[in-house]
């Protein structure tokens, strides 16, 4: 937590007060076993989580298929967006793909930093630019590009996610058979 969080003070110049303030409450320890959920359908997502050991995903079921709509590996975060801030009941599963252990911050407490420090709004926001500017580049890619070339750029933007991720929840996140990822890994 405390590189993640100097990262940020660096990137993002947040204040020593702010640091603290998040090392305080940013402090709630969730343990999960491999496979176990930490958000499933119909939950409302009450905390944000860095992670600081393991990988998880986010997906959700059609047509009794899953869908992965994202992943969290060590030094990064995850909750259930459209839960954490609407307060809706979630849609998705947050499940663990092996050992994870967790770093949670309630989402009054996080909004209550947010209020206190400017520069972690501003910081925040960045953050959500940034995510969101993936998903619009994620839903080009999914529209537009062939197999190969959604193999190509995950695994020239995202390499390490072939050491912590199963390949069908890859396949998954791709929408493409596993065989097809299978297929396309041996050629490259």
């Amino acid at each position: 937590m405390l590189e993640f969080l100097g990262n940020l003070q660096k990137k993002h110049h947040l204040s020593d007060a702010c640091i603290e303030t998040l090392l305080f409450k940013w402090n709630k320890s969730f343990l999960l076993k491999r496979h176990e959920f930490l958000v499933q359908p119909g939950q409302i997502e009450n905390h944000l989580y860095f992670v600081q050991k393991g990988a998880m995903r986010l997906f959700f079921t059609y047509d009794a298929e899953e869908v992965c709509v994202g992943f969290a590996y060590p030094n990064t975060l995850i909750c259930d967006y459209p839960s954490f801030i609407k307060q809706n009941p979630s849609v998705y599963f947050t499940q663990a793909l092996e050992k994870c252990e967790l770093l949670g911050i309630h989402r009054k407490d996080f909004y209550d930093c947010l209020s206190a420090f400017r520069e972690l709004e501003t910081c925040w926001r960045a953050l959500t630019e940034e995510a969101l500017l993936g998903k619009i580049q994620r839903e080009v890619e999914m529209l537009a590009y062939t197999p190969l070339e959604r193999f190509e750029r995950l695994m020239a933007r995202s390499p390490h996610l072939f050491q912590h991720v199963p390949q069908k929840y890859i396949a998954s996140y791709l929408r493409m058979k596993p065989e097809t990822l299978s297929r396309l890994k041996a050629k490259n």
